[in-house]
């Protein structure tokens, strides 16, 4: 009887320990060094989201190149996350169909460019291996068959349309920010499911631009009337505006596009400087069509981008207002540095010639990003372009509303409903992107 005891115990111990471990691999992650344009989205659309329907018979794209060249052993698994993407108490059985590990087995060393690499691909969901239920999920990518040397995460939503979404973007009613700030309002119908407290059983998450550091989370309807939830709090909703994002041409390195100062070519490497940005924030708005902070793949020197497209070290640099520096960090912000996660981002002041400046690496393609401060500390950090690029209501934004359920008495929340909408969307004499 004592020995069962301890046996309880430690089961227990080990249950609660095992999130906390899981925890520490976080979402969109890229762990080795080596490891270069991670791309996930939907099939031949590399400016979409990875969101996938349950049993819809969609596509994801996963592409990767492993700067080391060789051929490597790169295997995958689906993990589900609960809406707050903390780690769900389910076995891999409740939630995958096949197999729960899949091997890359798509590859091709690189021909063509002066940089030698290995490019992976593999299209989401395989045959072999795919999920069952709908929910957040994490695309985790490993080393030779052991799931404990993860190289990196990557995020996919899977959805289950259970409910309806009605959506319109609107300026906020508050006049300190009816000219820099845009609000979402919207509807979602329940339709059929067994809602008996939604405060509870309900949670939204509103993403924009395809961006998780200013998500708006844990949103709470503001009206119940019979299956429809309203959600049109003054105070929810509400994001900065932004302005359209700035751009580099890179699909040749030797026709220097627009935005490029000067360009160093060896036998061994080449170096692109970008010409110096300045601050946008107290500049007039001017609309043109952008990618909202995120790139694809294109070369002007050859026939395939995955694996004939070319490397370069990029310099970037950014000259505060009166050369002096902020008194917080600046970030290079957009995709093509994971919104500020990699290393690389965090830019450099320059005393004698008055500038922030960063190196980065990066493939042939075309880049939409932006500058950003890091406001805050700790958990509570954000990353804020107020300072750097301005706001303007006009601006043009992609949001995107998601939907969780959990029944009563379940383990891990659905994903329910998911819809997006264009901040241009409605507005007369405007054609959205």
């Amino acid at each position: 009887m004592k020995k069962l005891r301890i046996i309880i115990i430690a089961l227990l111990v080990l249950t609660a320990i095992g999130p906390l471990k899981l925890k520490a691999q976080e979402p969109d992650i890229i762990y080795y060094s080596n490891i270069q344009n991670l791309k996930l989205y939907p099939a031949g659309n590399p400016f979409g989201y990875p969101l996938i329907r349950l049993n819809g018979g969609d596509q994801l794209e996963l592409h990767f190149d492993d700067r080391e060249g060789g051929v490597k052993s790169y295997s995958y698994l689906w993990e589900l996350r609960n809406a707050d993407w903390s780690p769900v108490m389910l076995s891999a059985m409740d939630y995958i169909k096949g197999f729960t590990q899949q091997r890359i087995t798509t590859y091709r060393n690189s021909s063509v460019a002066l940089t030698r690499y290995t490019h992976y691909q593999v299209s989401l969901p395989d045959r072999s291996s795919g999920p069952s239920r709908s929910g957040n999920y994490l695309i985790k990518v490993f080393l030779n068959g052991d799931p404990s040397k993860v190289v990196f995460t990557r995020r996919v939503l899977v959805v289950e349309e259970k409910a309806g979404i009605a959506l319109q973007v609107l300026q906020p009613f508050n006049n300190q920010l009816f000219t820099t700030h845009q609000k979402v309002n919207f509807t979602v119908t329940t339709r059929n499911l067994n809602i008996v407290n939604a405060m509870q059983q309900i949670n939204v998450c509103i993403l924009q631009n395809n961006r998780w550091d200013n998500k708006k989370f844990g949103l709470r309807p503001t009206f119940i009337r019979q299956n429809n939830l309203e959600f049109n709090a003054e105070q929810d909703g509400v994001f900065s505006s932004g302005k359209e994002w700035r751009w580099l041409d890179l699909r040749s390195f030797r026709l220097q596009s627009d935005r490029v100062d000067s360009a160093r070519y060896s036998p061994s490497a080449t170096d692109i400087y970008v010409k110096t940005d300045i601050d946008r924030s107290a500049q007039r708005f001017v609309y043109y069509r952008d990618g909202n902070g995120m790139y694809f793949n294109e070369t002007l020197d050859g026939l395939n981008p995955f694996w004939q497209a070319d490397y370069a070290t990029v310099h970037f640099s950014y000259k505060p207002p009166g050369g002096m520096p902020f008194r917080n960090d600046l970030y290079l912000f957009g995709e093509l540095t994971n919104y500020g996660k990699d290393p690389q981002s965090r830019m450099v002041f320059n005393k004698e010639k008055g500038i922030y400046e960063t190196s980065i690496w990066l493939k042939q393609g075309y880049y939409y990003y932006g500058y950003a401060t890091k406001e805050g500390e700790g958990e509570k950090a954000f990353f804020s372009m107020d300072r750097t690029e301005g706001n303007y209501w006009e601006a043009e934004n992609n949001y995107t509303i998601l939907v969780y359920y959990r029944a009563l008495g379940g383990r891990a929340d659905e994903l329910i409903a998911a819809a997006s909408i264009n901040s241009l969307a409605g507005r007369p004499g405007v054609i959205s992107n």
